[in-house]
Parts: C-alpha cells; structure tokens; sequence
C-alpha cells in the first residue's frame, strides 16, 4: 500500500477507478459477470459485439484495458479468444470501500446482492473441506486458550 495524500489505499485502485470510469468497460464487466452467473466459462469477443452492439475494435480496444488492469482473463481457444472476469482488482476497491459505507450505515447497512455463479461440485466439496478444518483448529485454540485461562 502506498500512503497517498487523503488516506491510505492500495497503490492501483487509482488506475482501477480510471478503468471502470468508462461506461463501455463497465457494461462488459456487466455482461461477463452474468455470463458467469449463468454458468459460462469465458465468453467471446463476438458475443459481447452482438451483445452490446458496438464494434469489435471499440469492444477489443476496451478489454485490452481491462486485461492491462487485470480485471479479465483471457483463454485461447484456436482463434478464438474467450475472456472471463476477475474479480481481484474489484476485491481491493470492495476491500477499501466497504469501511465507508459501514461508517455511514453503523448496523443498518443495507444488504446487498450479488449474483453467483454456482461452484463446481468439487470446488463445493474443498470449501467445505477447508470450512471444517478452520472451524476444528478454531476449536482446538479456544479449548487451549480455555485450560491457558486466557
């Protein structure tokens, strides 16, 4: 992080407001976005031009700042290109953002919705794996911490 006159943010969440500035970017963002909510695995750059209605190099033009932000991924697929969102630049804004509107809000934040896409059986199966090893060592340090009188 990099300390900034105003505050203490994340040193390219700057640049990451620059990029979702642009309403072109934020509709493809849109569209990739429940594309994977309904399950798709990348979707092509034909398939956002008839989505959207705009021209392949206005829609190339705006994932390569998307993929130069880091916000898509792209798979190749022969001469395809099929391109996916990532979440982690947004994670950092959502990360950053999220202490404002909690200040604002105190418990009465309002609850927000975000569609997802369902996991793959065994992502499902190694969350709930992960979920119970966490909660079992939870379990083991409060017992400890219990016979420490901590």
């Amino acid at each position: 992080m990099v300390l900034r006159a105003g505050g203490d943010y994340p040193e390219l969440m700057t640049d990451i407001f620059d990029v979702i500035a642009d309403g072109t970017r934020r509709d493809i963002l849109q569209l990739l976005l429940r594309r994977t909510a309904e399950g798709d695995a990348g979707t092509s750059v034909s398939h956002i031009v008839a989505d959207l209605g705009i021209s392949q190099p206005t829609v190339s033009k705006h994932l390569k700042v998307l993929r130069d932000a880091e916000m898509v991924t792209v798979r190749e697929d022969g001469q395809r290109r099929f391109y996916s969102l990532a979440v982690e630049p947004l994670e950092v804004v959502d990360d950053w953002l999220v202490p404002f509107l909690v200040d604002a809000y105190g418990d009465d934040a309002p609850d927000i919705e975000y569609p997802v896409a369902p996991l793959p059986d065994s992502a499902a199966h190694a969350a709930e794996v992960v979920g119970r090893a966490a909660a079992s060592a939870k379990h083991v340090v409060a017992t400890a911490l219990k016979r420490l009188g901590a």
